[in-house]
């Protein structure tokens, strides 16, 4: 029986792990070479709950959806607090083949079940988003059972949780080495070394490192292949109360609020400037750019202005695809990577801790497998 996992990467996937671990009796030890859980990626991306931007196969919406149940699921066993903040979500674009293009995926996913409404802009504006600089003709699709989560606190919630039940929390130390045993492919406890020279052994070790997932798997002889797909995230003090109510992709821009006073800004336009010789130079340079940009669609962020702008990399493995669960070449060994984390984490989180504890491996999970990848 496995008794003691070292979960490597506090993240919210990390997070969501161990809780599900600690909360049904496993000795946890959670590792993060940050000094506070959750301030990377996590804490540094759009953040939005959703199935509707997941239709490129049945399989992944589906698990997608139940990702979104999981985590009212989450929000009912821990209470919601400030970290989770359902309320829908609106999208809208500003040309005629783009504009159908979501309709059609609208049709798409109603025939599948999912909540979904169409919307004049005027009665999008009335009804949900007075704020928004938003055509009265303009097609506005609303999926009502979306919802934005601030990570960072929806973490620490859990880390706090976790640590109670008897959890170990282990920050500002890398983990430098792992030894599995006999050859790489051992299935002994296996010695976790971290960058202050302490030790720990773990009869099982979650590898939820996000972008530094393929660098740790590479400490078991695993190659995990992983695309470059950095992102630029800006959060804007608005001098005052949030204008908007709920995460919106409009046509150049996403804003969702952030707080009481806060919001957040990201495009993939943007996005597409990270790697050109011609693009911002500086974070700042980005943040200053999404304020711009947010100006046209919110009028009143005018007198707002960036606080903190970061430019991060997703972790992502190079199909798109999550990898999620044990890895047979190294007996022990489980991998949690996945772009899509804040979706995810909660549904991830449960049934990996399954598996771990009770080997039982679950059909959900079944195209995410690790062994897709080959073994070199």
């Amino acid at each position: 029986m496995t008794e003691r996992v070292a979960v490597v990467g506090v993240g919210v996937l990390g997070a969501c792990v161990g809780w599900n671990l600690a909360r049904r009796g496993a000795r946890v030890v959670l590792v993060d070479a940050a000094e506070r859980p959750g301030a990377g990626v996590t804490n540094w991306s759009f953040s939005w709950v959703n199935a509707s931007n997941k239709t490129v196969t049945r399989a992944y919406f589906d698990l997608n959806v139940a990702g979104m149940a999981a985590h009212r699921e989450l929000a009912a066993a821990v209470g919601p607090g400030s970290w989770w903040h359902p309320g829908g979500h609106l999208r809208w674009a500003d040309d005629p083949a783009t504009e159908a293009e979501f309709l059609n995926t609208g049709e798409l996913l109603a025939s599948w079940g999912y909540g979904v409404e169409v919307c004049t802009g005027a009665e999008a504006r009335r009804r949900l988003e007075p704020a928004v600089a938003l055509p009265d003709d303009a097609s506005v699709l609303h999926y009502p059972d979306e919802a934005w989560v601030h990570g960072r606190r929806l973490v620490r919630r859990l880390v706090d949780e976790a640590v109670a039940g008897g959890a170990e929390l282990r920050t500002g130390a890398a983990v430098r080495t792992i030894d599995t045993g006999t050859g790489g492919g051992g299935g002994g406890p296996h010695t976790v070394t971290l960058s202050d020279g302490s030790r720990l052994d773990a009869d099982a070790v979650v590898n939820a490192a996000g972008p530094d997932a393929s660098h740790v798997a590479g400490l078991v002889g695993r190659r995990l292949p992983m695309r470059r797909e950095p992102g630029a995230v800006s959060r804007i003090d608005c001098g005052g109360p949030v204008p908007v109510h709920r995460a919106m992709h409009t046509p150049h821009i996403e804003v969702r609020p952030d707080g009481d006073t806060s919001m957040v800004l990201h495009s993939r336009e943007v996005d597409a400037l990270i790697d050109s010789d011609t693009g911002p130079a500086s974070p700042e340079e980005f943040g200053r750019l999404l304020h711009a940009s947010a100006r046209h669609v919110v009028p009143a962020l005018s007198a707002a202005h960036p606080v903190e702008t970061r430019v991060v990399n997703r972790p992502v493995p190079a199909d798109g695809f999550p990898s999620v669960g044990a890895v047979p070449s190294v007996p022990g060994y489980y991998e949690a990577v996945t772009h899509s984390g804040i979706t995810l984490g909660p549904v991830l989180g449960r049934l990996l801790a399954e598996e771990i504890l009770t080997g039982r491996r679950a059909e959900l999970l079944a195209d995410y497998r690790p062994e897709r990848f080959p073994v070199t």
